[in-house]
């Protein structure tokens, strides 16, 4: 029996009943099957009860208007006292609420099956993430974990992959029996080297 191998992310959120989080975790609850399908474990971050989080999870179905799911499809974790998002680091010294405390910037983090952190992005509590290049980025770190590979801009899923600096030559001719194509350069330094993807 193969052992399944979990990742984990990790999102913050300044507080509950905001517009912009609504909308994020509205698109996050959306896209939980694709995070499953990676076997990736959600859970969100926000200073508010957990009663408050069960009232709010209601008003964020509504704003999918999916009447089909009645129960939220990950946890959000009730941070009242602001300890796990300062012990974090997740503060945004900038945007400040009502009584003046620093809100809860948009963290994310992405554990990998290591517990060790792959990926911390941090944005301004004003500014909503895009959750489909936060796939595409765990579709970037699961493949690198397994290929010795990296992958360039914009890359997507499917697209061809970069073969790393440090594999010589002759050992990525084995490796990727697809081939290995390298960019001629003005350079004459032969490092930007193609394969398809694994």
């Amino acid at each position: 029996m193969t052992k399944m191998v979990l990742w984990g992310i990790l999102f913050s959120h300044p507080r509950d009943y905001t517009p912009v989080c609504t909308t994020e975790l509205g698109r996050a609850a959306m896209l939980s099957p694709e995070f499953a399908k990676r076997n990736v474990k959600m859970i969100a971050l926000s200073i508010d009860s957990i009663e408050e989080h069960h009232g709010w999870s209601k008003d964020i179905l509504a704003y999918n208007n999916d009447e089909t799911v009645t129960e939220f499809p990950f946890p959000i974790i009730a941070d009242e006292k602001r300890e796990l998002a300062v012990e974090l680091g997740m503060l945004d010294p900038d945007e400040k609420d009502q009584s003046g405390m620093p809100l809860t910037a948009r963290c994310v983090f992405i554990i990998g099956p290591d517990k060790k952190l792959k990926l911390s992005l941090l944005y301004p509590a004003t500014t909503g993430r895009n959750f489909d290049e936060i796939l595409r980025v765990i579709d970037s770190l699961q493949l690198t974990a397994q290929k010795r590979v990296a992958t360039p801009v914009d890359w997507k899923p499917g697209d061809r992959v970069m073969v790393p600096p440090s594999i010589p030559e002759e050992e990525a001719k084995c490796m990727f029996p697809a081939g290995v194509y390298t960019k001629e350069l003005p350079s004459g330094k032969k490092y930007l080297r193609y394969t398809p993807q694994p």
